[in-house]
């Protein structure tokens, strides 16, 4: 038998009680008001005993501020954006605040139509992982004096918490190279993402320190989804198949792990593959994946804090961490 659900004890309720106004309970009752009188100790005293919950949130708007933080991501289907918005959520529970999550389905026109949505709700600040390179939306809210903050992508202007890109790029190919990979390709994100292109450009720095020439043709820029895995891992695997691939994204690795299976080729042994962003699912699949763990609890709180003191130089990248496991192994033969 369930429990039944109650009214909610209001102000009222514990005014009468205490035999006061209203206003007083509110004074007392508030958590930044102190008061050691009889009148303040009676009235908690019968608040507690009643049961009466305060409203945080309509507080805060009294006082003109809220606790409320709202988060923008393309879609909570990718566990990668599903475990930023966690991150954050946690970050913002430490600190009294509340999040609450959006999606924009990585369209332009819905990402702003998403933050009117959550500004119409009276948030106070936005936390955006959609940002596209050609992005207006930051330059907006930077124009509006919005509190905002950028997580994982950035429009290189605006307050910016993401992991470093560049440098998991690096670690990720460096690592095949190290192996003694020489024909290596890279699928990436979308073309309108920092992330896809500084993770290119990290994955170029470590061929060229390899003394390794890629061709144009064997960097794909796709999406972050499992379905662009398998379609450009079958494409690269059809002729002159690689011996390894950098897949800037676990999403996209999994796609070409499906891709290779079907062609006939061994994981670890006939092709070696690196992911990013070392989701939980990672570790887990049937040949263990080789990825770069991302510190998304590290970017969530960068992002709080600079949503509490904006800073002239506001772009922080948070190290990532190779964490090598069964897809990458010296290349056969």
């Amino acid at each position: 038998m369930h429990e039944m659900i109650h009214r909610p004890v209001t102000l009222r309720d514990v005014a009468v009680k205490a035999g006061v106004s209203t206003s007083t309970v509110s004074r007392v009752l508030d958590d930044r008001i102190q008061s050691k009188s009889e009148t303040a100790k009676r009235v908690r005293e019968i608040a507690e005993e009643l049961g009466y919950r305060r409203n945080t949130y309509a507080s805060s708007l009294r006082r003109g501020e809220t606790t409320l933080i709202g988060v923008v991501v393309p879609r909570l289907t990718d566990a990668v954006m599903a475990l930023m918005f966690e991150a954050i959520e946690r970050a913002a529970r430490k600190r009294g605040h509340v999040a609450v999550v959006t999606t924009s389905g990585d369209d332009p026109d819905d990402e702003i139509q998403a933050v009117e949505r959550l500004l119409d709700r009276n948030v106070d600040s936005v936390i955006l992982a959609t940002a596209r390179m050609d992005d207006t939306l930051p330059a907006s809210l930077r124009q509006k004096s919005l509190r905002h903050a950028l997580v994982l992508r950035t429009d290189g202007t605006s307050p910016s918490s993401l992991g470093d890109d560049f440098q998991g790029g690096y670690f990720a190919v460096r690592h095949l190279v190290d192996l003694g990979h020489k024909n290596i390709a890279i699928i990436t994100g979308p073309e309108f993402t920092s992330s896809a292109h500084d993770r290119v450009a990290g994955a170029k720095q470590a061929l060229e320190e390899g003394g390794i020439s890629i061709d144009a043709s064997r960097i794909i820029f796709a999406s972050y989804g499992i379905e662009a895995g398998i379609a450009f891992g079958k494409e690269l695997l059809a002729q002159d198949p690689p011996t390894a691939i950098f897949a800037a994204n676990d999403n996209i690795a999994i796609g070409i792990m499906t891709a290779a299976e079907q062609a006939g080729l061994k994981i670890g042994r006939d092709l070696s593959i690196v992911g990013y962003n070392d989701i939980p699912l990672a570790e887990r699949l049937p040949v263990s994946l080789t990825s770069v763990r991302v510190p998304f609890d590290n970017i969530a709180e960068t992002a709080l804090d600079l949503l509490a003191n904006p800073d002239p130089n506001p772009i922080r990248r948070a190290m990532p961490v190779l964490m090598p496991r069964r897809s990458t192994s010296h290349p056969a033969g």
